[in-house]
């Protein structure tokens, strides 16, 4: 059986799955008020676009009350891995080196990101010299 892909999220349903992510499983009242923190959202806005949201795939809504609860229907991990392979290939033409470079020469990093960057290079190197090192038959 294979899996279906993941739809694109628009920015606001991305600003929806955030909240739902973070919250977990909860009403469209709960929903609106955290998107109204930061810009002014209406109710009727926000029930649309989880309307919406549901007849894509992105949500899943308990219907069991009065109160429908919405909750993500797709893991965060997998939808940031699938937003970025799309944005390095759009923007960097697939190029992670210079998506890397970018990010690194437009902003001021510090000491500590640096050491996190290199420790996280430096795992990378040691998994593919352990996968360049096996043997066919581990392989198999």
């Amino acid at each position: 059986m294979s899996k279906s892909p993941i739809p694109k999220p628009t920015e606001s349903e991305l600003e929806i799955l955030q909240v739902l992510w973070q919250q977990g499983p909860t009403t469209v009242r709960a929903v609106n008020d955290e998107l109204s923190r930061k810009r002014d959202v209406g109710y009727t806005t926000t029930l649309k676009l989880l309307q919406l949201m549901l007849d894509k795939g992105l949500v899943l809504r308990d219907d069991d009350s009065r109160t429908h609860v919405y909750r993500a229907a797709v893991r965060q991990e997998e939808t940031q891995s699938l937003l970025l392979d799309r944005f390095v290939e759009a923007t960097f033409g697939g190029s992670a080196m210079k998506l890397v470079m970018q990010a690194l020469g437009n902003r001021r990093t510090s000491k500590e990101e640096l050491a996190q960057i290199r420790s996280l290079l430096n795992d990378m190197e040691d998994q593919k010299e352990g996968t360049d090192k096996a043997t066919p038959d581990e392989l198999a």
